[in-house]
């Protein structure tokens, strides 16, 4: 990345043609990118996809990138709404997904989310065997609080971005992340009883 340039300049000298600036905004953001896809997905391949479709999808939306706000929390906006599309699409073949999850469980790559099933979600490591059942949780959460909790969790963004991110204010993002935690200690605690019988 050009040190003596702004990532607006930059974004103005790629639409004036300069394409290969383009590839050091996504070498600077994919990571994060590909975090948030995972967040919502749970699945590392599909991650991928889905953030390569991001990085097109800006590209081609790149001159309605207006700067009012920071170039990360747009990318960050297109990735969160192809995460939610993706998944609305998804439940349509959720049962065909459920039997090909049980064949390839082994090829399932899933990242363990930090919540735990006593008082306080940030202070538990999440064990293989209960990944499956942080997934059913997480998945089951209103999509405005996956939002708070994935960007919160996943990415580890403070509050003010997240709040720019969603359009709404700081104490609205307190406020999802907190229903957020409760709803996955009282869903997370339900799978446990329910598989410990």
């Amino acid at each position: 990345m050009n040190p003596g340039m702004t990532e607006q300049q930059i974004i103005q000298e790629i639409l004036r043609g300069n394409r290969d600036l383009y590839r050091e905004l996504v070498k600077r953001y994919q990571s994060m990118i590909f975090r948030t896809c995972m967040g919502f997905l749970h699945n590392k391949e599909e991650a991928e996809d889905l953030a390569q479709e991001v990085f097109i999808q800006a590209y081609q939306s790149l001159e309605r990138f207006r700067g009012n706000a920071a170039f990360s929390t747009w990318l960050y906006r297109i990735a969160v709404n192809a995460s939610l599309n993706k998944l609305r699409k998804n439940r349509g073949n959720l049962l065909f997904r459920k039997i090909e999850s049980a064949f390839n469980r082994e090829k399932d790559t899933v990242y363990s989310f930090p919540v735990p099933l006593a008082d306080n979600p940030e202070n538990l490591l999440i064990t293989a065997e209960h990944r499956e059942w942080v997934k059913k949780a997480l998945d089951s959460l209103p999509e405005k609080q996956r939002t708070a909790i994935v960007l919160s969790q996943y990415d580890e963004l403070p509050q003010k971005e997240i709040a720019a991110i969603m359009k709404i204010t700081e104490g609205a993002v307190e406020a999802l992340i907190q229903r957020a935690k409760a709803n996955l200690r009282i869903r997370l605690a339900g799978l446990y009883k329910k598989n410990k019988k």
